[in-house]
């Protein structure tokens, strides 16, 4: 099915694209690529602070989806760029119903990926009635111990000479909060100092997540602009816990009863531990659960794509 990916739809432009204005000073930028009119998606993007790309158009059979894409706050083609204030996890949930307002529809297909499906569960969770169904990958759920594993013990294990270039630009004695450490260099007023810190922050990401090194996957981690709004946006999300109460996705999953869904993780992602896949699986049995042996993090790895795209294909009828 990945051949499929490559060749069926190899370019997919959009139909429409603008920008609309969220408030706070906030202005996102969104796309509409597919046949008008067709099934209604809505893909969410990882990081925060990813921002989409084109090949996530081609998720999405073009003949039988209407999927809107947009670049959440502060990143991507959004402005302002890497701002921070009015900036959380509510802020953009409240941005996925202005846009789907403005596309003009009950309900749609959720889709979203590593913090995607963190973003994709708390709208859902929120707005139930709003979705058709959800479609999850590279599952995070924001607890103190996803994100101890990957910023303080745990990955550091795995990844010792990548760890090492995460850590050097912070001094021993902050060492024991790295999150906040970086914070501090991440919010500094002169941008030198962040662009520094914003290229060592992403390229530990872009380094972890594939099971295999993959450089045209972690080269654009290392690229001044990107990392700067990646870097930041995402430190300052998991500096305040996603502005949600420990476990709180988990908790209120029983919000998503009676929607139609599909969880698939990576059997070795790195960032993201397969238990809270397995966890949200528990909790949410009625979803199919794909744990793919052979893959890590990133939704490109063949494995996962093969889930993702079956899961597309299927709630469009593609499949029986």
């Amino acid at each position: 099915m990945t051949d499929s990916f490559r060749t069926l739809y190899p370019e997919i432009e959009p139909y429409a694209s603008g920008h609309l204005d969220v408030g706070d000073g906030h202005v996102i930028y969104w796309e509409r690529s597919g046949t008008p009119g067709a099934k209604p998606a809505v893909f969410l993007h990882g990081g925060p602070g990813g921002g989409f790309s084109p090949s996530h158009r081609r998720l999405f059979d073009p003949k039988l989806y209407d999927v809107t894409l947009f670049d959440q706050r502060g990143c991507g083609q959004s402005t302002p760029h890497a701002e921070l204030n009015a900036n959380s996890t509510w802020h953009l949930v409240d941005d996925i119903e202005r846009l789907r307002e403005m596309a003009g529809v009950e309900k749609w297909q959720v889709f979203g990926g590593s913090w995607g499906s963190t973003l994709a569960l708390a709208y859902a969770e929120k707005f139930p009635h709003r979705v058709s169904e959800l479609i999850v990958r590279g599952i995070y759920t924001l607890t103190k111990a996803e994100l101890d594993w990957y910023y303080q013990f745990g990955v550091s294990e795995m990844f010792p000479d990548k760890w090492e270039r995460f850590i050097a630009p912070i001094p021993p004695e902050e060492r024991h909060e790295m999150m906040l450490a970086y914070n501090r260099r991440l919010t500094h007023q002169d941008k030198a100092v962040r662009i520094a810190a914003a290229k060592a922050w992403s390229l530990w990401e872009g380094e972890t997540i594939t099971l295999l090194p993959e450089p045209s996957t972690s080269d654009k981690f290392g690229e001044d602009e990107f990392a700067h709004a990646f870097a930041r946006i995402e430190n300052h999300f998991f500096v305040n816990a996603g502005w949600m109460e420990e476990g709180q996705l988990l908790r209120d999953a029983h919000k998503l009863t009676g929607i139609p869904g599909v969880i698939v993780h990576g059997r070795y992602d790195m960032p993201c531990p397969a238990k809270y896949a397995w966890t949200l699986h528990k909790a949410w049995p009625e979803a199919e659960f794909y744990l793919v042996e052979g893959a890590g993090h990133a939704y490109s790895e063949p494995g996962i794509l093969d889930r993702l795209i079956y899961a597309t294909d299927k709630f469009a009828g593609k499949i029986g």
